[in-house]
C-alpha cells in the first residue's frame, strides 16, 4: 500500500531530487510506480516514459561529462525482472536490488564502471516481489542466517524520501528469524527510518574517512559532522551500528588523517552508538577501466593510480584490480586496526581487504 514519507530535515546538502523522471509503463501498474508519478506531478518534475530502465535515452548535454552529471540528477521507476540475487561477500550473502546507481560524485566508486553508460538512477517499484524472493532465499538456507545487503549497487540512504522501500525492507527482515540485512551510506537523511519496525536485524553502517578523503574525492555527499550526527540517532533508535572505512587511502600524512577521524568520531558518539559496534577495513583499489572513467569524469581529480605503484590482485570470472603492494597493505591494516582497538576497545573489526 502507498505510504507517506516524512520529509528529511536539511542537512549539509540538500535531499536529493532528480531534475527528470523517466517512468517504464509497467510501473505505473504497481501501487509505489502510482504513488511515484503522483508525487513528481504535484512537484513539478519533467516527467517522460522509457520502454525500459536499461535502455534510458534523451538524458540532455551536449558531451559526455555533460551527459554522465545530467544522469546523476535523473531518477529512472522500473520494475526489476531479474530476481536472482547477486552474492555479496565479504559482507552477506546476498544483494538486495532495491535500487542502482547513486547520486553521489565519490570519484574512487567501483559504480563508475559496473555502472558503465548508465549512471542514472534507478528504483523498483515492485518491492514485493523482491522481498518474496529474499524470502526464498531464507527458507532455502534454513537454520542458517541469511545476510541481505542493500547497498551494493546504490546508496539506499539518499532516496528512501521518496521511495520507502528501504523501511519496507527493514520491517520485513524484522519479522524473519533467520534473514538480516545490511547496508551502508554517505548520507544524513535518516529520519524516514528511524522509527522503522528492526527488531535489531538490521545493521545499519556508515561509510567514513579522513577529511581528506571526503573533502577531495566525496563530493555531493553528507559531511562528515552530519554523518555521525546521524549515526547518533541510528543508535538511540536502536539500530546494530557500524562504520566502514573506504577507501582506506595513503596520502601524505595517512597516519595522522585517520587518527584524527577516529578520536572525532569517539568523542562525538553517543555512549549507546558505541555497544555492538563494527567496523569494516577495505583499501582503495581500481581496474584499468575504471581509471580511464575516472580520469574522464573528473578531470580534475587529485585521486592516485598509478599501476606501477600498486599489485595486481585477480578477482572473480579472470579480472581483477590494483590494490596497495603487500607492505603498504599490511601497515595500512596494522596501523588502522592498532587505532580502532584504542578507541573502539569492544567493537568488532570485521574484515580488511
Amino acid at each position: 500500500m502507498p505510504t507517506t514519507i516524512e520529509e528529511p530535515r536539511i542537512l549539509g546538502i540538500k535531499p536529493f531530487e532528480p531534475d527528470q523522471v523517466f517512468f517504464e509503463p509497467d510501473a505505473l501498474t504497481y501501487p509505489l510506480g502510482k504513488e511515484l508519478m503522483k508525487r513528481f506531478k504535484a512537484k513539478g518534475t519533467p516527467i517522460y516514459m522509457t520502454t525500459s530502465h536499461n535502455q534510458v535515452r534523451g538524458i540532455p548535454g551536449e558531451t559526455e561529462l555533460e551527459k554522465y552529471r545530467n544522469a546523476k540528477r535523473t531518477l529512472v521507476v522500473g520494475v526489476r525482472k531479474t530476481l536472482k540475487f547477486d552474492t555479496s561477500k565479504p559482507s552477506a550473502e546476498y544483494a538486495i536490488p532495491l535500487s542502482t546507481g547513486c547520486m553521489g560524485h565519490c570519484h574512487y566508486c567501483y559504480l563508475q564502471t559496473t555502472m558503465g553508460n548508465k549512471p542514472y538512477i534507478r528504483v523498483y517499484v515492485n518491492i514485493d516481489e523482491i522481498l518474496e524472493q529474499a524470502g526464498r532465499y531464507i527458507e532455502e538456507r534454513e537454520p542458517e542466517i541469511t545476510r541481505f545487503e542493500a547497498a551494493c549497487t546504490s546508496d539506499p540512504v539518499g532516496i528512501e524520501h521518496i521511495t520507502g522501500n528501504l523501511k519496507r525492507c527493514i520491517e520485513y527482515m524484522g519479522q524473519q528469524e533467520h534473514g538480516r540485512l545490511r547496508f551502508v551510506t554517505k548520507y544524513a537523511h535518516v529520519e524516514p527510518l528511524l522509527d522503522a519496525k528492526h527488531n535489531g536485524r538490521t545493521r545499519f553502517r556508515f561509510s567514513i574517512n579522513a577529511d581528506y578523503v571526503i573533502k577531495n574525492f566525496e563530493p555531493a555527499t553528507s559531511p562528515f559532522l552530519d554523518r555521525i550526527e546521524a549515526a547518533g540517532k541510528v543508535a538511540q533508535a536502536g539500530f546494530p551500528l557500524g562504520f566502514i572505512i573506504a577507501p582506506l587511502y595513503r596520502f601524505d600524512g595517512w597516519q595522522e588523517g585517520y587518527r584524527d577521524l577516529l578520536e572525532r568520531l569517539e568523542a562525538m558518539l553517543p555512549n549507546e552508538a558505541k555497544e555492538d559496534l563494527t567496523f569494516e577495513l577495505i583499501q582503495h583499489r581500481f581496474t584499468k577501466t575504471a581509471k580511464k572513467v575516472i580520469e574522464a569524469r573528473y578531470p580534475k581529480s587529485k585521486l592516485e593510480m598509478n599501476e606501477e605503484e600498486r599489485q595486481y590482485k585477480w578477482g572473480r570470472y579472470g579480472r581483477g584490480k590494483y590494490v596497495y603492494k603487500k607492505e603498504q597493505a599490511r601497515e595500512l591494516q596494522e596501523t588502522i586496526e592498532e587505532m580502532l582497538v584504542y578507541h573502539f576497545p569492544y567493537a568488532k573489526i570485521e574484515y580488511f581487504t
